[in-house]
């Protein structure tokens, strides 16, 4: 009996041939539906960056992004920069120190 041949095993059952194959359409699909969702919230996050930067006067192009700059006066400007610079100069404390010396 040791040299007889050995009996031939059961061929494979249909289910244990198609379980690997059912396991990894399994996986395929939680994978799809993942970058599908990734994809979603991608292209919502995008729309809504588009439309904040619209309302600051930058938009996308395919060229890059353009930027509108926003009108100023030369007047306007001008008085913003002086009243910078007065309010820089009365902080430096010079006319405290001309009122004391006038004074003397």
């Amino acid at each position: 009996m040791a040299w007889s041949k050995p009996k031939p095993s059961a061929p494979p059952s249909i289910l244990s041939q198609v379980l690997p194959l059912l396991v990894t359409f399994a996986i395929l699909a939680g994978l799809a539906f993942v970058a599908y969702h990734v994809y979603l919230s991608v292209s919502k996050i995008r729309g809504n960056v588009t439309k904040k930067m619209g309302n600051k006067h930058v938009v996308f192009t395919k060229d890059g992004m353009r930027v509108g700059v926003k009108h100023v006066e030369q007047e306007e400007y001008v008085d913003a920069t002086q009243s910078w610079v007065v309010k820089a100069w009365n902080l430096s404390g010079k006319e405290k120190e001309e009122a004391e010396q006038k004074k003397k």
